[in-house]
């Protein structure tokens, strides 16, 4: 009976697990569909990423050779001296080798005067010489000196055809070498009045296109040939080629132009050498500093009065004056309104009726220096650069330094 029964339960079983619907086909086509679709999303991930990559690959290529290659780190022993700056200018274009040598024979002077003026206590460079120049001023001991050292530097170097300056009477041909060469005028020692105070002092120089007029053939006829020569020097500050300065002062700076920038190159005295110390000089546009000779006040036409006293009144400038810093030295003057702003006057007076600068040695170089940092140089009435010397020492006012401060010169004197 119980096997019986043991056999109809099995049979039931049997039964039920028949009529049971199978899931395994489903199953096992889910598991398949899933295995394919997982494969093919790999796929297409890993396409993807290539794609990606290539064009990562294509960006940074062309970024590549687009953007210009690294610069090299500025070595600290790296020196930029006068020498090579001048060779940089010539392969620019901006002056030939002839005009190089010329400046490079001045820089050699500039040492030169350099050394004489530190050594002038010990050296009994100091005091009177007992002679006058031709403007009638006392000449120190280093004037004469400094005249001869620049004059000698110049013939030297083959590249002068006339040179002026401003302890000579007239210009002097150069014999050593033929007519087309530069015409180079200086003031071979600046502010000589202050070397016994130990104050001070400059150089300037301005250089010329070469002369055509005057030349050696008219060596038969020399007051021919002085005429023409006097004709050459008598050029305008717009016709200047380059201009500069040598400031002889605590440290010695040689300043330069050569119709693009103004650079400023220290003398080192371990390497013997000047070394750019100022890059592409600007003056300020404005600056609270004056430097006028005050002593002369009296002298002065009343609108240049009035100009100094509205100078000195603090309601007119913020609540504070201008400050007054006059040295009694052309290019120290000059080189502190060049790095700092403000302005450099020396007007005309009762005792000298047009002025005291000589236009030719000092007004127009500085003028054409200021010019190319940015500022100006003025008369009071006019642009001393488009002024053309009627004589080799005539006199004109000066004005030079920023802008804004030349201009409000003007505003009171200009006619």
């Amino acid at each position: 009976m119980l096997g019986a029964m043991q056999l109809r339960c099995g049979a039931s079983m049997l039964k039920a697990q028949a009529a049971a619907p199978s899931f395994a086909p489903f199953i096992a086509a889910r598991t398949s569909s899933v295995k394919c679709l997982g494969s093919t999303c790999r796929a297409r991930r890993q396409q993807t990423g290539v794609a990606r990559l290539t064009r990562a690959q294509a960006v940074a290529t062309q970024d590549a050779a687009t953007k210009s290659p690294p610069k090299k780190d500025k070595s600290e022993f790296m020196l930029q001296t006068l020498t090579l700056w001048l060779l940089k200018e010539e392969q620019e274009g901006r002056i030939d080798n002839e005009l190089a040598v010329v400046l490079s024979s001045i820089a050699v002077a500039c040492k030169q005067i350099a050394s004489m003026v530190n050594r002038a206590g010990i050296s009994n460079l100091t005091g009177l010489a007992g002679e006058q120049n031709i403007s009638g001023e006392d000449q120190k001991k280093l004037d004469i000196v400094s005249n001869e050292v620049f004059s000698n530097c110049l013939r030297a170097s083959g590249r002068t055809g006339v040179i002026a300056s401003e302890e000579e009477d007239e210009p002097v041909a150069v014999e050593e070498t033929y007519s087309g060469n530069y015409v180079v005028v200086f003031d071979p020692l600046d502010g000589s009045s202050n070397i016994d105070a130990g104050i001070s002092t400059g150089s300037i120089f301005g250089v010329y296109a070469p002369s055509e007029e005057c030349r050696l053939d008219d060596m038969d006829d020399p007051n021919k040939m002085m005429e023409n020569c006097l004709l050459n020097t008598c050029q305008p500050g717009s016709a200047l080629l380059t201009a500069g300065y040598c400031l002889y002062s605590s440290s010695t700076i040689f300043v330069l132009t050569t119709g693009k920038g103004v650079y400023g190159f220290t003398l080192d005295p371990l390497v013997g050498e000047f070394i750019l110390s100022h890059d592409d000089v600007k003056v300020p546009d404005s600056g609270k500093i004056y430097a006028f000779n005050e002593g002369n006040y009296a002298g002065w036409e009343k609108g240049l009065q009035d100009y100094m006293m509205s100078l000195k009144d603090p309601e007119k400038h913020g609540g504070k004056p201008y400050s007054a810093r006059y040295i009694g030295s052309l290019v120290g003057d000059f080189h502190r309104t060049m790095l700092y702003g403000g302005i450099y006057g020396y007007p005309a007076d009762n005792t000298n009726k047009t002025g005291k600068l000589r236009l030719l040695y000092e007004c127009a170089p500085m003028s054409y220096i200021m010019e190319q940092a940015g500022g100006v140089g003025s008369t009071g009435q006019e642009r001393v650069l488009d002024i053309c010397p009627e004589k080799v020492h005539q006199r004109v006012p000066l004005f030079v330094g920023s802008p804004k401060e030349v201009a409000y010169l003007e505003s009171f004197i200009k006619k």
